[in-house]
């Protein structure tokens, strides 16, 4: 049988209470992460999500085709029906919201594997097992420094492609968009690779629910490209926004996301 974070509340509890006191400079970065945002203090539900989370990397093994349901099940499955049958590819455009590990370990049991592009962890130990779980259930991970090309070869295949798309970029890489009323830079390769494919590209998060007490594998419409990857980006970074704000202890506040900014403009962070 699966266990969860929420049936036994406690280890929820002591879990994101230990990584509370491992590194106590999340909580600030949450804390100002949020007045930035002009949202009410979140902190402690993002580190009981956090916890489940890492719930769910735990027990990955446990996961097959039977029980996959018990824990999570699809809303808004016809959109993604509607970008397969488009034939080019999905780009799912996801986000450290809800429960990004498991969104794709359970498409994986509950529809087909994807293609999921990540960025190696600083420690090594760790990367390793988190990426041996990613491709438990017959995922395929990309590594960020062959992306293009593997994404591209995926999506000829007709096969979706789950890249999360929330974090800070360097100017370099990226432009500034609206997020939350104050100006964030956001990658535009997305975007880019998006139009360039013709994949389609459907927001999808898993997402904790309280009265089930499970998580709900949400897609929402498709977002279409227009060629211009800037308007483009500032389209899909709304959706997670409108997200986030329905859901907000369940996005990664950890993260200073306003870290980059504007010319001549000061940090925004201690």
């Amino acid at each position: 049988m699966l266990w969860s974070m929420e049936r036994a509340p406690w280890l929820s509890r002591v879990c994101a209470k230990a990584l509370d006191l491992a590194v106590p400079k999340l909580r600030r970065v949450a804390r100002r992460n949020l007045e930035i945002a002009g949202m009410p203090d979140v902190t402690d539900g993002v580190f009981r999500s956090v916890a489940r989370v890492l719930a769910a990397v735990a027990q990955v093994p446990r996961l097959n085709k039977q029980n996959i349901h018990d824990i999570i099940s699809y809303e808004g499955f016809e959109h993604y029906e509607e970008a397969k049958r488009r034939g080019k590819g999905v780009l799912f455009a996801t986000a450290h919201l809800g429960n990004w590990e498991l969104s794709a370990i359970a498409h994986s049991l509950m529809t087909e594997p994807m293609h999921v592009m990540v960025r190696p962890l600083d420690n090594p130990h760790v990367d390793a097992l988190i990426e041996a779980r990613r491709a438990w259930t017959g995922n395929n991970v990309i590594a960020k420094k062959d992306a293009v090309r593997d994404i591209l070869k995926a999506l000829k295949r007709n096969e979706p492609v789950g890249i999360l798309i929330d974090q800070n970029v360097s100017l370099a890489e990226g432009t500034f968009i609206d997020f939350f009323g104050v100006p964030a830079c956001a990658g535009t390769a997305f975007a880019r690779i998006a139009f360039k494919s013709g994949a389609a590209v459907i927001p999808g998060f898993a997402l904790w629910d309280e009265a089930s007490q499970k998580y709900l594998l949400k897609f929402y419409p498709l977002v279409e490209m227009t060629g211009d990857a800037e308007a483009d980006t500032r389209a899909i970074h709304k959706v997670i926004e409108s997200v986030i704000r329905e859901y907000p202890d369940q996005w990664l506040w950890l993260h200073r996301r306003w870290k980059t900014r504007p010319p001549g403009q000061p940090s925004l962070y201690p």
